[in-house]
């Protein structure tokens, strides 16, 4: 899934400073798992900036709405009728969300809540890795289903590099060596001979290099169902 994290009170505070009237937008996708901008965070976001502004003796009107998700046409046309009723709004899902926000309502101002950071999952609760750098051509199956594009700190594709030491990433000591863990992890199956084997540059013509890229399913495209 996608990790976020929120910006700061101050930060949204400054995005909003000359707003008297705003509309708070969740999304229940990736960001209400991580805790960032479901239901919940968008009443505490709101409430917060409340308090400040009163505080501050500059009142704000604040309404709340969380939709299925951002980065889908479908939902985002939901705030049509009331879009238009905001000095501005205010967006905590991923930085998908506000995008496909502005390209909908033109006249519309957005602003970002939270922070994007990387593709991963829970370890632990309140924990979230990075695992996927999302870099289109998939191959970790080479390296015992452990990516060390997303995980190794060079990205390299043949490790370990000579900084990593008893395990750890020269990096940071806290960092695992992923290279190290790829390599036990073949050890263990007995077929660490599979990472002796000559591979062929990959492909990063299908990573974000390339320019904005795009996912079709043509049997899902209007007018060819």
């Amino acid at each position: 899934m996608i990790v976020a994290d929120r910006k700061s009170l101050e930060e949204i505070l400054s995005m909003v400073e000359t707003d008297k009237k705003i509309l708070v937008v969740g999304c229940k996708g990736c960001v209400t798992v991580c805790n960032v901008g479901g239901a919940k965070e968008v009443e505490v976001l709101a409430s917060a900036l409340k308090i400040a502004r009163k505080k501050a003796e500059n009142e704000l009107e604040i309404d709340t709405h969380v939709l299925e998700r951002q980065c889908d046409n479908e939902y985002v046309s939901q705030l049509g009728d009331t879009v238009g009723d905001y000095d501005a709004v205010v967006s905590m899902a991923c930085g998908v969300g506000p995008q496909f926000l502005s390209e909908m309502y033109r006249e519309q101002v957005f602003y970002p809540a939270v922070n994007t950071t990387f593709f991963g999952g829970a370890t632990q609760h309140g924990v979230w890795e990075e695992r996927c750098a999302g870099c289109g051509t998939c191959g970790i199956h080479l390296f015992g289903g452990i990516c060390p594009i997303a995980r190794c700190a060079k990205s390299l594709l043949h490790g370990p590099c000579g900084g990593s030491s008893n395990g750890a990433c020269e990096v940071n000591k806290d960092t695992e060596c992923i290279w190290d863990t790829i390599v036990k992890k073949k050890m263990e199956q007995g077929k660490v001979d599979d990472l002796l084997a000559v591979k062929g540059f990959k492909d990063w013509r299908s990573a974000r290099d390339g320019g904005p890229r795009r996912s079709i399913r043509e049997e899902l495209v209007e007018g060819n169902i």
